[in-house]
């Protein structure tokens, strides 16, 4: 299989209002694992993040764990 294909996007809504050093912590930590190409909150919707990531080593449900496993209040919105 293709680097390519392995390739999937998801989009995670957080519930909580997060500041500057909360959504760098956030952020840090998803990439921080081995399988995430990216994770970036959306520049005008900060409670809305893109995740990049390799299919083969991880799903969506794994990034949503990492994500509540700061103590915050998460969701799938679904791949892009």
């Amino acid at each position: 299989m293709k680097a390519k294909n392995r390739r999937a996007e998801v989009i995670v809504h957080i519930n909580e209002q997060l500041e500057e050093p909360q959504r760098k912590a956030v952020s840090d930590r998803l990439k921080g694992n081995t399988g995430i190409f990216s994770a970036e909150f959306c520049p005008f919707g900060y409670h809305l993040m893109l995740v990049r990531y390799d299919r083969q080593r991880l799903n969506s449900f794994d990034i949503l764990s990492t994500v509540r496993e700061q103590n915050l209040s998460a969701r799938l919105i679904g791949p892009v």
